[in-house]
Parts: C-alpha cells; structure tokens; sequence
C-alpha cells in the first residue's frame, strides 16, 4: 500500500509563497504525515517560449495523479487582483476527469496566499481558491481561534488560512506569528487527512 501524503500545491513568483508551502509542509511532517511539495509552470501566449519540462529549482511541477492520490490538498498562491494567480487557475481547470471521477470527495483541502499589501485581497484570494475545492467536494478547513497567532498577529494570518504580508518590494521576512500559522495549518491538516481516512481510529 502506498503511503499516505498530504500534497501542498503551490504557485509562487517571488519566492514567498514557497516559503509558506516549505513551513506548511514542515507542519504536516511533524503531525506524521508525509509532505509532498509540487508547484505548477507559468503560462504564457503560444507566442513565447515554452519553460523545461522539469524546473530548474525547487518543487518539481504536479501531475493528476500526485492530486488524485493525496489523502489531503493544501492549495497556495500569490494575491493577483483579490484572485489565485493564473497558472494556479490553469492547472486547476485541467482537473476535470478528477471531478468526474469523485477522486477527490471527502478528502480534507486547505489554502494559503502571500501578497504585498496588508489589505490587498488575501481573503477573496483564498476563497477564489476554495471554490474549485468546493466542487471536488473537499472538505474545507482553516485554522481556528485556537491558534494564539491569529489574535495577536500585526501582519498576516486569518482564520481561512495562512497568509503572509510579503511589502510592496516583496521584502519582508515572514513574521514569527506568520511561521507558527503556517506550520499549525499543515499539522491541522495531517490530523484531519489521518482521521477521515480512517487512519487514526
């Protein structure tokens, strides 16, 4: 039998959304569960150039099946005008025959974003990428009050997931608040991903 992974998808541009991802995926391990760290390409006009088919850094790019098995999805992008970036958006409109399938029902799904203004979208963001989970007919989750950093943080976090409050140039370090959200989002995942497969009786 396969083991079981909780997948944390990310798309970053400048390096903090993977930041993020590489945190949540620290949370998920501590929880015992395995992280699985996968981003997508960048899309572009037929135009252009296309990319390798492998990244030269970082996360390798995601395949269906890498989501069709995930016993749990954390789901992360930049805020583009209150939105989920669009090579996110395009990799998740491939995902029809997972919809079709039901390969996602039930399985617990989570989201995260980084922007550069405190008040720039992070929410409709992470709802913009709830909503196609929504479909699949994950199971929501964000973190609760529980957590002493969503009361008490001066930059991001909210209780629909992890954020973080990266300035305008893209500069500012993840605050201390923001690191303790993202790995308790990723533990809080593993949890729910062992218990509603029955993994932990």
């Amino acid at each position: 039998m396969a083991t079981p992974y909780v997948l944390v998808l990310y798309y970053s541009r400048h390096g903090k959304t993977a930041e993020m991802a590489k945190l949540i995926a620290r949370g998920i391990e501590s929880a015992g569960l395995e992280a699985r760290l996968r981003t997508v390409p960048e899309v572009s006009p037929v135009s252009e150039a296309t990319a390798p088919a492998v990244p030269e850094d970082g996360a390798v790019y995601c395949t269906l099946d890498d989501i069709k098995h995930c016993s749990g999805l954390v789901l992360g992008s930049p805020t583009r005008f209150g939105n989920m970036a669009a090579p996110l958006k395009y990799f998740l409109d491939t995902t029809s025959n997972l919809w079709l399938t039901g390969a996602l029902i039930d399985k617990p799904a989570s989201v995260f974003t980084s922007t550069s203004s405190l008040h720039g979208g992070q929410e409709t963001t992470l709802t913009s990428m709830m909503t196609p989970l929504m479909h699949h007919g994950m199971v929501i989750a964000g973190l609760p009050y529980s957590e002493a950093g969503l009361s008490t943080t001066s930059s991001g976090g909210t209780p629909y997931g992890a954020t973080h409050w990266a300035g305008p140039n893209g500069d500012r370090e993840l605050s201390k608040e923001e690191i303790g959200l993202c790995k308790a989002q990723g533990a809080r995942m593993a949890t729910l991903a062992k218990r509603l497969s029955g993994a932990e009786e």
